[in-house]
């Protein structure tokens, strides 16, 4: 059995450790916090009974896939493992310890890859001695569903390792496209502006949040608009890659909207919280 390890228990991280254990991986999930792991655990239980439920996996599968799960607290877990991806939180501090880590852990073959959604391989990588073999996996939220992967290379990443990672990522049933190592990538260099957009028209009156997010649904046929995405990907991460974005270009229009930094300065996160630009409490 190929095995992998996951590093963060969180909404992207169960997702993952989810993916590749419905796809016959050997898993460890590993976080510093037993409680988050537990209820990561739960989180994946009732997503796979919901694809049962929807015909897209056969009955008994959420044993099954969680039988592959295993819920670990120290890095020391992923040593095994012939892919590490990490996805902690958006805060270069927290990455660059994790692979260092790893990197002394870990077997020279073993790929480390980075859920990051803006932060620089390159960067991470230059905390390892594999450059060659760091690279970026940024999966969408709900990794289950989305079919995206952005795989990133670094300025060092082999061909060999991109190789390895993109025909992983199509083993799972994603599509990888491959992504230069840029602040925010593709996917966020290009969506973290137009929330950030629409925050500004909050602020200056422009409309309500209804308002904003109804015209970009009917005008623009968005399934969501963008400030319940916000909400759903959580107003600090939205902010840490904006953050990392207006520092990594120098560019003001990747400037963060005051209103937004007032909001999560008090603690309006979205619907991790109950309240952000929307009300969850219900």
């Amino acid at each position: 059995m190929r095995r992998v390890a996951v590093i963060g228990a969180g909404t992207m991280g169960n997702g993952i450790a989810h993916l590749f254990a419905q796809y016959g991986w050997a898993v460890a999930m590993i976080d510093t916090a037993t409680p988050a792991l537990e209820k990561a655990t739960v989180t994946i239980r009732s997503n796979v009974e919901r694809q049962i439920k929807k015909g897209a996996l056969p009955a008994g599968a959420a044993d099954e896939i969680l039988g592959r799960v295993a819920p670990a607290t120290t890095l020391e877990a992923a040593r095994g493992a012939e892919l590490v991806i990490e996805a902690a939180s958006e805060k270069p501090s927290v990455k660059y310890g994790i692979f260092e880590a790893l990197d002394a852990i870990c077997p020279p073959t073993t790929i480390l890859a980075s859920n990051t959604s803006s932060i620089s391989i390159t960067d991470i990588a230059a905390r390892t001695a594999r450059a060659d073999r760091v690279i970026g996996m940024h999966f969408m939220n709900p990794v289950p569903v989305m079919k995206l992967v952005e795989v990133i290379r670094g300025q060092d990443t082999s061909a060999a390792t991109t190789g390895q990672v993109t025909g992983i990522a199509t083993e799972l049933g994603k599509t990888p496209v491959l992504v230069n190592d840029y602040p925010g990538f593709v996917a966020n260099r290009v969506l973290l502006p137009m929330i950030n957009e629409a925050i500004f028209c909050v602020m200056e009156g422009v409309a309500e949040p209804e308002a904003i997010d109804t015209v970009m649904k009917l005008g623009m046929a968005h399934p969501m608009g963008p400030l319940a995405l916000a909400d759903f990907i959580g107003l600090d991460v939205c902010l840490d890659i904006l953050e990392v974005m207006h520092r990594g270009l120098g560019d003001p229009k990747y400037r963060p909207c005051p209103l937004l930094r007032r909001m999560v300065a008090a603690g309006h996160l979205g619907r991790k919280t109950g309240r952000g630009f929307f009300s969850y409490s219900s």
